[in-house]
């Protein structure tokens, strides 16, 4: 699902993916490593970064499976 405020190439650190998600940043890595999370993107030696549409995509499924679990009941 596109978003219409978000650049497809737009960019989060990981302080605002943190914000982003509510998760911290060590149960994203592990859902990352586990193929649950979009990958990161490296910038540079120290510099990580995700791409801001797959993390909205991400979020928008969570919704979705709620959705269908409420209609389920």
């Amino acid at each position: 699902m596109s978003h219409p405020m978000s650049h497809p190439k737009q960019l989060v650190d990981k302080k605002s993916l943190v914000k982003l998600v509510q998760y911290s940043p060590q149960h994203i890595a592990r859902l990352e490593k586990a193929g649950q999370f979009p990958k990161r993107i490296r910038l540079g030696q120290n510099r990580v970064a995700w791409l801001l549409s797959e993390v909205e995509d991400w979020i928008d499924e969570r919704v979705r499976a709620r959705e269908a679990t409420l209609v389920e009941r």
